[in-house]
């Protein structure tokens, strides 16, 4: 796919989704099961749900009595996609003639090998389903029915997608945690793959958001990665968190927590993440700036810290090097109090007041080093809502 986006001064090829793989399988294999004939390098012409034009490649074509099938080559572009290069299979057969025909063809639509059913609510597809998320199964379906105008065909046509490679590919993505079960999901709400889109890992944490509303949850847990779920199992000493990991976008994982009507969240996160919240800095991470340094030096002068400890924090290349300096100054309670305040304010404001809102800060040598006001009470109802 010759398609390019502009990230970090790099000019990054696009590649197309598992949903558009499967729409363009879905169409050829199609024509086949009608008559069609193709030869193995005819491309197969698909436009995405933003008018991009793409021309994919058949592989493996069969057909027997009743039935086609073709793959499609999955190619995420620049995009480090676990995806990429697997073969999205559509199998399409006619349905008996005891089925009824109508004034349109019958489509039933599912999931074959490797691809993942749906065992939690909250999710895009209904519990029970394969996990053909609804954009890519609204172009799949598309692309059949309009072949079948094509064809004058009334009759049904059963279309299922199925990824031999599927089943092993999922232990490497968060569908078990979202209650994905057997393989990948069918993805895409474009048809296209940018490299490196913050907007799928933002759309994935949102996923798990929503899986925690639907099984009842009134109170989340949001923490940056895997060292803040371990660190409050310990803490609070819950056997199981069932916590949302949000990465840098904690912005995004507190709009979104306000949106879906949340009565509270308690951020767990270390210490070098979270004081850039204290500062009102949402997306943590490094490109977009550092400052962990200057920030903790204004704590401390606001804590009565000599111009002389400001400026050995300036020099400290990790917060932990920083409370370091602070412990050999004796202002380490000072100061971190001085930031919890400034954090408190930063999340509180975020969620403009609308749910019940607190902190931990913890760092990896020192362990738990603080909590914001709120904090307590949300450890509290996080207890409550676990032995429910």
């Amino acid at each position: 796919m010759e398609h390019y986006v502009l990230k970090d001064n790099q000019k990054l090829r696009c590649g197309y989704t598992t949903g558009s793989c499967a729409a363009a399988a879905a169409q050829r294999a199609s024509a086949m099961v009608l008559g069609a004939a193709f030869s193995p390098d005819e491309k197969i012409v698909l436009y995405t749900p933003k008018g991009v034009r793409l021309e994919l490649t058949m592989v493996n074509p069969e057909s027997g009595d009743g039935w086609a099938s073709c793959a499609v080559k999955k190619d995420g572009g620049d995009d480090p996609d676990v995806t990429n290069g697997i073969l999205i299979y559509v199998k399409v057969s006619k349905i008996t003639k005891e089925a009824k025909a109508s004034a349109e063809p019958q489509i039933i639509l599912d999931g074959g090998v490797g691809v993942g059913r749906v065992t939690k609510r909250g999710l895009a597809c209904p519990v029970g389903e394969a996990a053909i998320n609804p954009v890519p199964r609204a172009m799949i379906l598309e692309q059949v029915k309009t072949v079948c105008e094509e064809f004058d065909y009334i009759g049904g046509l059963r279309v299922e997608i199925s990824v031999p490679e599927g089943e092993e590919i999922a232990k490497r993505t968060f569908n078990a945690q979202l209650g994905v079960l057997g393989g990948i999901s069918i993805l895409g709400t474009s048809g296209i793959v940018e490299p490196m889109s913050e907007q799928a890992l933002i759309d994935t944490i949102k996923v798990k958001m929503n899986v925690r509303k639907a099984d009842g949850a009134e109170y989340l847990v949001i923490t940056p990665g895997n060292y803040g779920e371990t660190f409050l199992k310990s803490h609070l000493t819950i056997p199981e968190i069932d916590a949302v990991k949000c990465s840098n976008f904690i912005g995004e994982a507190l709009d979104y927590a306000e949106l879906s009507k949340f009565k509270g969240v308690l951020l767990v996160g270390h210490i070098g993440k979270f004081i850039k919240v204290a500062a009102g800095v949402m997306n943590t991470h490094s490109k977009f700036g550092d400052g962990r340094m200057e920030i903790m030096g204004i704590h401390a002068a606001l804590a009565g810290a000599l111009k002389e400890v400001v400026e050995k924090l300036s020099t400290c290349v990790t917060t932990e090097d920083a409370i370091s300096v602070l412990d050999q100054a004796g202002v380490r309670e000072q100061t971190l109090r001085s930031i919890l305040e400034k954090l408190d304010l930063q999340i509180k404001e975020r969620v403009h007041h609308n749910l019940e809102i607190g902190a931990i800060i913890f760092s990896n040598q020192y362990g738990y080093l603080g909590e914001t006001a709120d904090a307590p009470l949300l450890r509290r109802k996080l207890l409550e809502q676990a032995g429910k």
